[in-house]
């Protein structure tokens, strides 16, 4: 792309560093996310599955359908955001108006039709399922992207980033304490409160609710920013599919975007895989009651640890590294609880000292989540500034498209992948948990404990051909506003020969 063709972009210059107002409302708007991939994430599977009794088989076919729809409207959102040119700026309206049927799109899912034939079943989950994904990916790539454009400060970055996963980890720990202790507890009929359908029309109120206040919430709180974010300064590129191709082609072309992408993909999906078939461990493998998984969303303090943590490391150590070693101890701690099972070292199910024992590990993995969530975000933001040198490109909302869909393959693929091992480790439905065949939970230890961690291999592999290091983009940023200044004195030195031309 020459000199010519560079687009031109303007925006108000910001005083200052981002205040703490502005990070927190920017953070606000992981709520929506959070909810949606937690219920999915636990109950999609569960609920039509073991209560309404469809086959995990045609489940799965619904969610692999729904990813499909997801790969196509990710990248098509994404172009319409970059290329927007609106009074209210490039994010905030198509925010607006994917904020308030998202969550009645979340409530159909789970509150079907009573009297559906299996058939009919599949056909709401997929309609339902599509349409939430597709309100989801509306709202959430442009909100990433704003995050991506509030600052281009290498380590600021870092901290936006922190604040939207500590809101999300926030809520991540209230609303499934919420459920379990108020909308799904065990009670003298369904002693495991999660097998009771009564409670699925309240947690579909309820998460329907807190998405649709998060993304309205997120919404209103940031319009203030829309001066200080990018605007096009002259016609931009146009919206549709052939557009879309040719942006997704550029971006693609970035070995980095192309790398992180498929980097972050992965360990969301391995990671959403092990949190679909969660409910199944906890519930089979593990033996837990209702009354002990209320004391598992304790796990979530690991997120407490992460946020100081990640300030600490990377003063220290560039962002490659730490994503590095958050998929080397993802796979040690992915092996190690199922295999010590195997071996006797464990206590017994219904021992409490098993559930502090998950209790305490859960808290070192949610502290690696939250950290590699953290810095895998920061550095698709630096990705961008590397992009723009190289095409002269500011493609949040494309590059951002990019974490939308790692998190959708953690509710979708993994719930996918979740429901295609179930079925082919032939695991029971209907069954209580004590009269499950041993030999099917052991079948599925192997799953979680063993086969699944070990893909771990492959991202921590491609994570050390990551070469953008913190002295790298101190270098891309120097060669940016190099090169803007270069264009801002030419700007200046044509308006002022067209003002001697007029004398």
């Amino acid at each position: 792309m020459t000199e010519v063709e560079r687009p031109q972009y303007v925006r108000q210059a910001r005083e200052g560093k981002l205040s703490f107002a502005t990070k927190l409302n920017q953070g606000v708007g992981a709520i929506p996310d959070t909810v949606k991939n937690w219920v999915f994430n636990t109950f999609a599977l569960l609920f039509y599955n073991q209560i309404l009794g469809l086959d995990a088989f045609f489940v799965s076919i619904a969610l692999a359908i729904a990813i499909v729809f997801d790969a196509i409207t990710d990248p098509l959102v994404a172009t319409l955001s970059d290329n927007s040119q609106t009074r209210w700026g490039r994010r905030h309206p198509l925010m607006l108006i994917a904020s308030l049927p998202l969550g009645v799109a979340l409530f159909c899912v789970f509150v079907p039709p009573s009297g559906l034939s299996e058939m009919q079943l599949f056909a709401w989950l997929l309609v339902f399922t599509v349409l939430t994904r597709g309100l989801m990916t509306l709202y959430f790539v442009p909100w990433s992207a704003i995050a991506a454009e509030l600052s281009d400060d290498y380590v600021e970055r870092t901290s936006v980033m922190s604040y939207r996963f500590a809101v999300g980890w926030a809520i991540g720990v209230g609303f499934p304490l919420f459920v379990f202790t108020y909308i799904m507890p065990g009670s003298e009929e369904f002693p495991i409160g999660q097998l009771n359908p009564a409670g699925y029309p309240r947690l579909a109120m309820a998460a329907g609710l807190l998405l649709t206040f998060g993304a309205v919430a997120t919404t209103l709180l940031t319009w203030r920013e829309i001066p200080y974010l990018r605007q096009h300064a002259g016609t931009s590129a146009g919206f549709g599919l052939k557009q879309t191709f040719i942006e997704l082609k550029q971006a693609l072309r970035n070995k980095h975007f192309r790398l992180i992408f498929i980097v972050v993909l992965i360990m969301s999906a391995i990671g959403g895989t092990t949190a679909n078939i969660g409910i199944y461990m906890t519930t089979y493998f593990w033996g837990f009651t209702t009354e002990d998984l209320r004391w598992m969303a304790l796990a979530a303090v690991g997120a407490l640890f992460a946020f100081p943590l990640v300030a600490a490391i990377q003063a220290r150590w560039d962002k490659k590294y730490i994503l590095l070693w958050c998929g080397v101890i993802s796979l040690v701690e992915g092996l190690t609880l199922v295999n010590l099972r195997f071996l006797g070292v464990l206590p017994e199910n219904g021992d409490p000292m098993l559930l502090v024992i998950i209790i305490a590990v859960g808290v070192s993995t949610v502290s690696i989540a939250v950290v590699q969530g953290i810095i895998g975000a920061s550095i698709v933001a630096d990705l961008l500034d590397d992009h723009e040198l190289q095409t002269g490109l500011r493609q949040e909302a494309m590059f951002n498209a990019a974490l939308s869909f790692s998190g959708k393959a953690i509710s979708g693929l993994g719930t996918l992948l979740g429901g295609l091992i179930i079925t082919a480790i032939s695991f029971p439905v209907g069954v209580d948990p004590a009269e499950v065949p041993a030999d099917a939970i052991f079948r599925l230890g192997v799953v979680v404990g063993v086969i699944v961690p070990l893909f771990y291999l492959i991202p921590i592999g491609l994570i050390t051909r990551y070469q953008i290091t913190r002295a790298r983009h101190a270098e891309i940023r120097a060669a940016l506003d190099a090169r803007r200044q270069q264009q801002t004195a030419v700007t200046s030195e044509g308006l002022r020969a067209k003002s001697g031309e007029s004398r």
